[in-house]
């Protein structure tokens, strides 16, 4: 699939930088093997838990508690049975273990309790479970089920979209909407990779490096910067 085959005809400019933006992004960060996760998982359980595990921490911290947590607790019915104390140790080094062994255990037991042992795989159902909020259920339908009902919205592409000019909110909830509105439903979980990508590797928090920007041109922030220092110079002439 190409950005160009499903990317519709521009209704405003809008859509047109939208969709130049995304050409430009599959170009740039090809999609191979279907891959579209920073997290390394074999099942939706596993999803589940380490995109829990994964809220203000590095994916590769993550990764790096994966083997020792699922060797020791293969299944809903294993994490279910422990406490939250005997799985802190396991997942010490990422940020807020002892709030998160207390949601994965939580959620594993509800996991047994109300769904079957298996990760639903609805919004709504996804939200019922403990530490589970919009951003955490969609990444979860996305990548272990190929089900698209919304974007995801971490610090990332919340930036991105602001300074690229895909929205003119900070709220994560509004952001997805009009991401929603600009992107067609086939590109909503490409989107979301590319933009993470751009902004972990280009368009960072602090000194973005706009010198290696490919989309630099159709940015607002680049342009409305560049106007800045214009205008600064022309008032010390």
């Amino acid at each position: 699939m190409t950005a160009v085959r499903i990317c519709p005809a521009p209704s405003d400019m809008n859509r047109e930088i939208a969709c130049e933006v995304y050409r430009r992004l599959l170009a740039h960060y090809p999609i191979v093997g279907g891959k579209r996760h920073f997290i390394d998982f074999d099942s939706p359980f596993e999803s589940l838990i380490l995109t829990i595990l994964s809220a203000q921490t590095t994916d590769r911290a993550v990764n790096a508690i994966r083997d020792d947590l699922f060797s020791r607790y293969p299944t809903p019915e294993a994490l279910a049975r422990a406490e939250p104390e005997e799985v802190e140790p396991l997942i010490r080094s990422i940020g807020f273990h002892h709030s998160k062994a207390r949601y994965i255990v939580g959620t594993a037991r509800k996991l047994i309790s109300d769904f079957g042992g298996e990760v639903p795989r609805t919004i709504a159902e996804l939200q019922s479970l403990p530490g589970v909020g919009r951003k955490t259920a969609n990444i979860v339908l996305s990548h272990a089920f190929g089900i698209n009902v919304g974007i995801a919205v971490d610090t990332h592409v919340r930036r991105v979209s602001k300074r690229i000019g895909f929205t003119d909110s900070t709220n994560p909830d509004i952001i997805e909407r009009d991401l929603m509105a600009l992107f067609p439903e086939e590109a909503w979980q490409d989107i979301n990779y590319l933009l993470i990508r751009l902004g972990r590797e280009v368009c960072t928090a602090q000194n973005p490096k706009h010198e290696e920007c490919f989309v630099a041109d159709l940015c607002r922030y680049y342009r409305d910067l560049r106007r800045y220092y214009r205008d600064l110079r022309a008032g010390e002439e």
